[in-house]
C-alpha cells in the first residue's frame, strides 16, 4: 500500500551527491518503497501516484539505479521495446524488423509484451525496462492511448509508431488513410457505384484511419456513404460481416467491398464462396497490410501494402540518434503506403 506523505512543492536539490529515492519521495509526497515500486515498473501503484514521482524523478534528476551506472560507465547497448497483440501481423512483422536492425547496430532489444494498451500499463512497462538496463524506449502502437496520460521514465529516450504522438514523441508511422483512399478509388474506377467496408475495431487508430480513407472517398466522389460493418482483425469477423453481405450480393447492391485487413478478407472469402459466388466475378474484394499470404489467396488479393521492415528500422534510427546525441528529437516520418492489384478486383458484374 501507498504511504502518503506531505508533498513538497518547491524544487528540492540534494545537499550533497547524486539524487536519492529519499529525495524523490520527499518532493512526490510519498514513501521510498512507492518510488521504488515506480522506478522497477510494479503495476500496483495508482496512475495519478506514478505521475506524480516520475515528475519528481524529473524534479530532482534522478535517474535509477541501472541508467545511473549506464551514464557513469556508458551505454548499455540494449533497445526496450513495449507491444501489445505480438500475434498481429504489423507488430510482429515491425518488432522482426526492430530486433533485426537493432542488432545490426550492436544493439540487444529487450521486449515487454502487455495485456492491454492503457496508459498504466504502458508506463508501468516503461518504467520496468527503464530500471533494468535500457539506453532507450520503441513504443509499438499505443492504440487508444491520449499521448498526454503516458507517464514514462525520464532522461530516457522514446520513439512510437504512432501518428498521434508526433506532437509528444519522435514517431513513425505509415500512411493509413490515403492507403485506404487509393483502395476506394481503384474499385470506383473500375465502374464499382459504392464500396462496402468491414472495418477494425472501433477503438483501434489504424482501423479509424481507414474508416475515414474509405469514408473520405466516397464522399468526394459524391456517393453516400453506407453504414460499415463493425469487425475485428480476424478471418472470423471477416466470415462473419461476409455472410451478412451474401444477399446484398445476391442483388448487386454490393459489388465492391474494403476490408480493413487481409485477414477480414480472407473471411469474407469464405463467406462468399459457401454462398455460391465468385470473387471477382461477383463481387471485388481489396484487403489492407500486403501479408505474404496475400498472393496465394484464390484469387490473388488486391491489397494495401505496408512496408513493416522500414517502420522498424526508421524506429531504431531515430531512437539511436537520440541516444547517441543525448538530446530529444521531435521527428515525425509518415511513410507511404502502396496498392498492390491482383485478381480480387474487377469491373462490378453486367458491367
Amino acid at each position: 500500500m501507498e504511504t502518503p506523505q506531505k508533498p513538497t512543492t518547491a524544487r528540492t536539490k540534494p545537499a550533497s551527491g547524486a539524487p536519492s529515492i529519499a529525495d524523490v519521495a520527499k518532493v512526490a509526497g510519498v514513501s521510498a518503497q512507492t518510488v521504488s515500486r515506480v522506478s522497477t515498473g510494479y503495476q500496483g501503484v495508482r496512475p495519478a501516484t506514478r505521475e506524480r514521482v516520475l515528475n519528481a524523478m524529473r524534479t530532482v534528476g534522478y535517474v535509477p539505479n541501472s541508467a545511473a551506472r549506464a551514464l557513469k560507465h556508458g551505454s548499455f547497448r540494449t533497445i526496450g521495446v513495449v507491444a501489445h497483440q505480438l500475434a498481429r501481423t504489423g507488430e510482429s512483422s515491425t518488432i522482426e524488423a526492430v530486433v533485426d536492425s537493432a542488432q545490426r547496430q550492436g544493439f540487444g532489444v529487450s521486449l515487454v509484451d502487455i495485456s492491454s494498451p492503457t496508459s498504466a500499463d504502458v508506463s508501468a512497462a516503461a518504467a520496468g525496462l527503464a530500471s533494468r538496463a535500457i539506453d532507450g524506449l520503441i513504443i509499438i502502437r499505443a492504440e487508444s492511448i491520449e499521448a498526454g496520460s503516458l507517464a514514462l521514465p525520464p532522461q530516457v529516450p522514446v520513439v512510437v509508431s504512432d501518428s498521434r504522438f508526433a506532437d509528444n514523441y519522435p514517431a513513425v508511422a505509415t500512411d493509413q488513410r490515403s492507403g485506404a483512399i487509393e483502395a476506394v478509388k481503384h474499385l470506383l474506377e473500375l465502374g464499382h457505384r459504392s464500396v462496402a467496408h468491414i472495418s477494425g475495431p472501433a477503438e483501434s487508430l489504424p482501423a479509424r484511419e481507414r474508416h475515414e480513407g474509405w469514408q473520405c472517398a466516397l464522399k468526394e466522389a459524391g456517393i453516400s456513404v453506407p453504414d460499415p460493418l463493425v469487425g475485428d482483425w480476424d478471418a472470423r469477423s471477416g466470415y462473419i460481416n461476409g455472410l451478412a453481405l451474401v444477399e446484398k450480393i445476391k442483388s448487386r447492391e454490393v459489388t465492391a467491398v474494403f476490408c480493413a485487413n487481409d485477414q477480414v478478407a480472407l473471411g469474407l472469402y469464405r463467406a462468399v464462396n459457401e454462398a455460391g459466388y465468385r470473387i471477382p466475378d461477383d463481387v471485388s474484394v481489396i484487403g489492407f497490410d500486403d501479408i505474404p499470404e496475400a498472393a496465394f489467396y484464390a484469387p490473388p488479393l488486391t491489397s494495401v501494402a505496408q512496408d513493416f521492415h522500414q517502420v522498424g528500422e526508421r524506429l531504431v534510427s531515430m531512437l539511436i540518434e537520440q541516444i547517441d546525441s543525448d538530446s530529444p528529437h521531435s521527428d515525425h516520418i509518415l511513410l507511404p503506403v502502396e496498392l498492390i492489384e491482383r485478381a480480387s478486383t474487377s469491373p462490378p458484374p453486367g458491367s
